[in-house]
């Protein structure tokens, strides 16, 4: 299914907002200020026939009514800039123009492709930020516009919260958090199941509910105490997580578990995929918000992990990485892989879905607000809780 059909079938599933939500990556849900270039949030997209796309999937664009992000992957492309257009090249021919006017974002998915340092200034002074990932989906680097606020103050009070009670409720939340959408999603996948396997589910949810709990009164009075016992019981989460996601996939899928770091089936290296957009958007929030990426919690500080993105990163696989992608695949979806990467087609599959599921609305204090707006104040809320002007809560999605 291409990225226009799966956009139509989520389009009449989606409740709309009752009203629409500022972009998430320029305004500062605590302040109540535009931290970037405020006449970004009043232009309204061009018209859909003004973006012409190449045909063989090697950049696709999600519009809606509040943005839309640009995703490029394949060896050998050049993106420009022309007039006030990003222009993707193949050699001399030009197979992609898509308007700057409503853009909020850039991810480059693949190697092999290079960019003009033109086009890179016009987006920055446009507040748009440009994401790259590796072929895998793993992301590697993201440029922002210089006039997003990041107050020191906040950096200091992270940096801090790692040796105080702040920093130990953090990486309990972190834990909590994820492990209530694991068993949210399983419960979900259990609904639509009879016999034997809905009760397989139902039981495992039940463990995952328990490790929660315990997750949560883990004892200690700093982010270091109580990290080995919360990494033990994610790690618990996780088996019993995947093994159930196991049993549901098709057997010709090939996959008996998790694989991080190099993925010979299809269903990973999806995943990582899907993640790795996932990731984009964190770090985009995570930066807007004035944390320090590489600071974390929960996920232990190692040179060129982005620990503090890994971990608000977490609450967010479930809802929208593994449901879209998970439902999908039980359903007869399928993909393919090339020398151990997702081909073009395989890559347009997960990024249309997960980049729909960052579009959808969901409910969140009241309101109906986007997914990525959602994750933007999940950021201002963490960046809150370790100044100590708020606890920090993982959002709860709802099934």
């Amino acid at each position: 299914m291409g990225l226009a059909a799966v956009a139509k079938a989520v389009a009449q599933t989606e409740q709309e907002p009752s009203r629409k939500p500022p972009a998430p990556a320029q305004y500062n849900w605590i302040t109540g200020r535009l931290d970037i270039v405020p006449e970004q949030l009043e232009l309204p997209l061009p018209p859909s026939g003004s973006a012409v796309l190449p045909q063989d999937g090697t950049a696709l664009l999600l519009a809606t009514e509040n943005g839309a992000q640009l995703l490029v992957a394949g060896f050998g492309l050049f993106v420009g800039k022309k007039s006030e257009r990003v222009i993707v090249r193949r050699g001399k021919e030009t197979c992609g123009q898509v308007p700057m006017l409503g853009l909020q974002e850039v991810i480059i998915g693949s190697a092999g492709v290079s960019l003009s340092s033109d086009l890179l200034e016009a987006l920055c002074s446009r507040g748009i930020r440009v994401a790259f990932l590796t072929g895998s989906g793993r992301p590697y680097a993201l440029l922002t516009s210089p006039l997003l606020t990041a107050t020191v103050e906040t950096r200091r009070a992270q940096l801090s919260a790692y040796y105080n009670t702040r920093g130990a409720a953090i990486a309990r939340w972190v834990v909590a958090g994820k492990i209530r959408n694991q068993e949210k999603l399983l419960r979900y996948f259990g609904k639509s199941r009879q016999g034997d396997a809905r009760s397989r589910l139902e039981r495992a949810a039940t463990a995952l509910r328990k490790l929660r709990q315990q997750a949560l009164a883990v004892a200690g009075a700093d982010a270091e105490s109580v990290r080995p016992a919360l990494l033990g019981l994610e790690g618990t989460a996780g088996r019993i997580y995947w093994e159930q996601i196991a049993d549901l996939l098709p057997e010709d899928l090939g996959f008996a578990g998790r694989v991080h770091e190099g993925p010979s089936d299809v269903v990973n290296a999806m995943l990582n995929y899907g993640y790795g957009i996932l990731y984009s958007h964190v770090w985009g929030a995570v930066m807007n918000a004035g944390l320090e990426p590489f600071a974390g919690f929960l996920h232990a500080d190692r040179g060129g992990k982005p620990s503090l993105v890994l971990d608000l990163t977490e609450e967010f696989r479930q809802p929208v990485v593994d449901r879209p992608i998970l439902a999908w695949l039980t359903k007869g979806g399928s993909g393919r892989l090339v020398n151990g990467l997702l081909d073009a087609e395989s890559r347009e599959a997960v990024a249309s879905r997960v980049l729909l599921r960052l579009q959808a609305i969901e409910r969140y204090k009241g309101k109906n607000y986007q997914v990525r707006s959602i994750i933007q104040m999940q950021a201002r809320l963490a960046a809150a809780a370790v100044r100590g002007i708020r606890e920090y809560r993982p959002f709860s999605f709802k099934w």
